[in-house]
């Protein structure tokens, strides 16, 4: 591997900056791109660990009526902890990954990682400190599936997906929603007719315009 992209992957990763070079150029150590598809299937054994150099990767699990539930996304500079328990405690993976765009990994194996993960107290409290992060946002997502009305979580993924200083509109379909939300597409699209009727979205074919943002702010912050 060449000095430059070691130098970018310790850019995007600051906890492999202990690492000498020699350790990088004699080892098994890739950077990979993956075009926009599923890529590991549940139960699968990972021989590779993966870091996120660019694009997302989409965690999500699958019920036994077909239905996904998105968890989580992996992003530039992350890792997927459900991965690096299986890594870790040598089990299959327990959920479903998916690149939704094209996606850069550096890809270790598995022995290798380990063997860093030993070794360097930086990689190793990286790790640990993403399973808290994901811990507390699954945590999070279960609470709001559990309590909160359908109403609130759809507004508030509307806010978290568009930016309040653009009028751009949000390109994403109700199924994609409901995948997001973890329910059926038709609940979701008779919440959004509902506030389109009240005036604070215009839906069109496959994508959605903020009119109110400020009404679908209030509505999030019911109690």
């Amino acid at each position: 591997m060449q000095n430059e992209k070691i130098a970018s992957i310790v850019s995007t990763f600051p906890c492999f900056a202990a690492i000498p070079l020699e350790q990088w150029q004699n080892t098994e150590a890739a950077v990979i791109t993956l075009p926009a598809r599923p890529v590991i299937e549940e139960g699968h054994i990972f021989q590779h660990a993966s870091f996120v150099l660019s694009g997302s990767v989409r965690i999500y699990k699958l019920s036994p009526t077909g239905k996904e539930l998105t968890l989580y996304r992996v992003k530039r500079g992350e890792v997927c902890v459900i991965m690096m328990a299986s890594i870790l405690g040598e089990t299959g993976y327990e959920a479903i990954a998916e690149t939704e765009e094209e996606t850069e990994l550096l890809v270790l194996p598995v022995a290798l990682f380990k063997q860093w993960m030993d070794t360097y107290k930086e990689l190793n409290q990286f790790i640990y400190r993403l399973f808290i992060k994901r811990m507390i946002s699954v945590t999070s997502l279960i609470e709001d599936m559990t309590f909160l009305p359908m109403d609130r979580r759809v507004a508030e993924l509307l806010l978290r997906k568009t930016n309040p200083h653009s009028g751009a509109p949000l390109y994403i379909t109700h199924e994609s929603l409901s995948l997001e939300l973890g329910t059926a597409r038709e609940v979701v699209s008779r919440v959004l007719k509902e506030f389109e009727r009240r005036g604070w979205i215009r839906l069109g074919r496959g994508k959605i315009s903020m009119l109110k943002r400020s009404e679908l702010e209030k509505l999030s912050q019911v109690k």
